[in-house]
Order: structure tokens, then sequence, then C-alpha cells
């Protein structure tokens, strides 16, 4: 195995401090022992890199490993001893926090973190003509808006959010613990990355107010229940000046007295009389535009018979397209007759023959089926 520090990381004498940085990342993440669980050689191979990147990165450490080499470090000189790069106290921490971000995620010298207000959720309830013909609701919504008088920066006017001390701005703060190293939000700041000597009277230093917000949510043709609608930055303001929220609406549309709603077509019941079905004709039904259509009622037709009007259903969101309008005739059986009304019925009847068909053959196949 190399001892040269160099070879170590695969790197030229001359190779430039970045140059240096990007070959230890690669190595470190190749090696390290999370990903090589139970390999004593990528165990060790991680420990040399990291002695080798500890000297290179430093400058001073670097010229004087160019001129004398390892032993410059050894003994009471700079990095040896137990603490030293080849000591068994080695400090991974301030190697590793190097290729933290690239094995965990994390973010170093990030500045702030993010601050951006939460989403709000309203439901909205619509009638079935709304959803039908598409409409422009008003909505109130009780949310958080950006301070006025900070102009949510949190401060009282006159003064500004300084850096935080603790952590420098960064929010978080690194913490050594054992081989690995942690992160944790700093307490001092919460996370802000900044803190205010003198807060906003009007928002306590928040950067942001309670306050009622009147919006205008466009609501297209065609939509269905449970529809969520999408209100790009209306949602509660972040904290001291972070980004907005959004708002969703959800829509619930009411249930209809006349119509019922299956996907893009509509059905509707329409009672028609005993004379109506018996004789047949015109029978004018309503649909979700407002306008009557004329349906023509064939002579003898039963109760459950469909009429299909195309093109009277729901349109389709974004399409010219709309579905059908299914009419269901429901034939009503007439009540409180008189005693002329029953009279005629009883001379219909006596008079018939052959006028139910259906009911003739059903007890045609009774009396089969009991044998006469």
């Amino acid at each position: 195995m190399a001892t040269d520090y160099y070879e170590l990381l695969g790197v030229e004498r001359g190779a430039s401090a970045d140059d240096i940085k990007k070959a230890f990342r690669k190595l470190a993440m190749q090696h390290h022992p999370d990903r090589n669980q139970g390999n004593k050689d990528a165990e060790r191979k991680f420990k040399d890199i990291n002695r080798a990147y500890d000297v290179l990165k430093d400058p001073d450490k670097r010229a004087q490993y160019d001129r004398f080499g390892a032993a410059a470090f050894e003994g009471g000189q700079p990095g040896g001893g137990p603490g030293g790069p080849h000591g068994q106290g080695f400090d991974f921490g301030s190697v590793f926090g190097d290729i933290f971000e690239d094995m965990f995620g994390g973010q170093r010298g990030r500045g702030r973190p993010d601050t951006r207000g939460q989403d709000l959720r309203f439901n909205l309830e619509i009638s079935l003509e709304q959803a039908y013909a598409g409409t422009e609701a008003t909505v109130r919504v009780p949310s958080s808006v950006s301070c006025e008088a900070c102009n949510g920066s949190g401060a009282e006017a006159g003064s500004k959010p300084q850096t935080c001390p603790t952590c420098q701005g960064r929010g978080r703060l690194r913490m050594q613990q054992g081989f690995f190293t942690v992160e944790r939000t700093c307490p001092t700041c919460q996370g802000n990355g900044q803190v205010i000597d003198k807060p906003c009277r009007a928002c306590g230093g928040q950067g942001r107010v309670r306050r009622e917000k009147t919006l205008k949510v466009a609501i297209p043709p065609g939509v269905e229940d449970g529809t969520r609608i999408r209100l790009t930055g209306e949602g509660e303001a972040g904290t001291r000046g972070g980004p907005t929220g959004d708002l969703y609406v959800f829509l619930a549309v009411r249930r209809h007295d006349l119509f019922e709603r299956e996907g893009t077509d509509i059905h509707c019941r329409v009672p028609i009389s005993m004379v109506q079905a018996t004789l047949g004709g015109n029978v004018d039904v309503p649909t979700l535009d407002g306008k009557a259509a004329r349906i023509n009622v064939p002579a003898g037709v039963q109760s459950g018979h469909q009429f299909r009007l195309r093109g009277k259903g729901m349109p389709i969101v974004r399409s010219t397209q709309k579905g059908d309008l299914y009419i269901e005739v429901v034939v009503e059986t007439p009540t409180n007759l008189t005693a002329r009304q029953k009279e005629l019925l009883q001379e219909f009847a006596k008079a018939g023959n052959k006028t139910s068909p259906e009911s003739e053959g059903f007890f045609a196949k009774v009396k089969d089926m009991f044998g006469g």
C-alpha cells in the first residue's frame, strides 16, 4: 500500500486544493465503513485517506509535508502524538464533515434554513349547476400575511436581523459523537441563522401577522366532487420573509333534487302518466343548462325505459366535449280516482284483450309451470 499522501489520494504533487478535496470525497464515499460493513481493508483505507487529507488540506501542514514528509508529524511535531494523524485518537470529525453533505444529504454553509409558510386547506361547496357551467367563487381564508411594519423581516424599524453568533448563520450545529458527526438545530436562533435584538412590536419578531384574506377562485366547468384546486402563494406567509405556502381548495358538489351524476353522464327520472305511456306523445324534460329538451315517447312505453340525449351531460374539464343526459321514464299508477274514472277503467279491462303482452306472457309461463 502506498504511503505517500499524494499517492493515497491519487493526485499529483502540484494538485490544487479543490482537486485534492474532490479526490478525497470520492475515495471517502467509496471506502466508508457504513458502505463496507465488516470490510477491514476498506476501514483501514478510509483511515489512511483521512490522514492524508487532514495534512494536505491545510496549506501549512502541506508545506511541511512537502519538505520533510510524514516525519514532520511524528513525535512532538505538528499533528503528531496520540491526537495526530497517526495516533489512535485521530479526530475524524474535521474531515468527515467535508463529506457529510455527500453521504447523508447535509448542506454545509447553506445559510438560513427554509422558513416557508404552511399550506392551507379550504373546503368549498358548490351546486351541480355551478360544476356544470363553471363559476368564480369568493372565499375568505384566515391566514398569516407578511407584516407591513417590518416588511416581513421581524426586526423593528431602524434595525435588522444579525447573524447568529452560535451557528454563524448556518442554523445548524455540528457535533462529534464518537465516529459520527451529528447535526442539530441551533438552539439560539431556532434554525433561522439570524437573531433579532429588537423584535418588531407589530408581529413579535415573526415577520407575519394573522389576517383574513379574501380570494377569488376560478372553478372550471366539469369539476367533480373532491376536485382540488391549488392557489400558488396564497397560503401562510413564511417567517421573517420566507416564501409563502400554497392554498388548496377542495370542492364538494351538493346532491341535486332532480339529477344524479355518473362521471360525465347525468341521469334523471321523469314520471309520466299511464295515458301518456299508453298513447305516446312529446314530453318536455329538464336539462342542466336551464333549457327544456323534448323527447318523443312512443305509444306503449314501459316504466324504466331510457332516452339518451347526446351532449347534454357534464362538460369534460379542459375540453369542448360533454357527456350525455339519460332520461328514465317512470309510468305512474293513478291514485284517488273518481267513481267515473273507476267505471271507465273497469270498462277498459272488460273490453281489452292482448293489451298487456308482457303480463300475459308471464302468466302463461306460470300456467305451464304448474301444469295448467
